[in-house]
């Protein structure tokens, strides 16, 4: 196999609300988590585990994902995996893993949190209560 591939597809549900932040240059970055559950075995014996995964998305889509998304919102996600290197307080090297969103699709229906599973892609006016839309990076590159 030639190559190689970084590419993550994850379904889940948000942990707490999103936080966004602008870097000193004024690009836009918005953070959150969300969790993937999975089960396994049947009445008495079933168990179930959530793994959570940090999120980050750049951009015009962190602002629109900032403003559509909230604490139990549904999310399709897809990007890559990135692994940042930081220094804690007491010195010691700690790790961080987290996933670069590339584009996402709101899944909630409309009547929960004004989503909805079919998506413009032109984003909604600021009073428009139709779907937002779904975003792809790739829509955004200039040639």
């Amino acid at each position: 196999m030639a190559g190689n591939l970084n590419r993550v597809m994850l379904i889940g549900r948000l942990g707490k609300d999103p936080e966004l932040r602008y870097t000193p240059s004024g690009q836009p970055v918005c953070n959150f988590s969300i969790a993937t559950s999975e089960s396994w075995g049947t009445g008495d014996d079933r168990q179930e585990r959530t793994e959570w995964h940090n999120i980050v998305i750049w951009g015009k889509q962190g602002e629109t994902a900032n403003n559509y998304l909230k604490k139990g919102s549904s999310v399709y996600l897809e990007g890559r995996l990135q692994t940042r290197k930081w220094q804690a307080k007491d010195g010691g090297d700690r790790y961080s893993t987290e996933i670069v969103v590339r584009n996402f699709q709101f899944l909630d229906p409309k009547s929960s949190s004004g989503g909805g599973s079919a998506y413009d892609s032109k984003p909604p006016a600021p009073s428009d209560t139709d779907a937002p839309p779904s975003f792809n990076e790739e829509d955004d590159i200039p040639f």
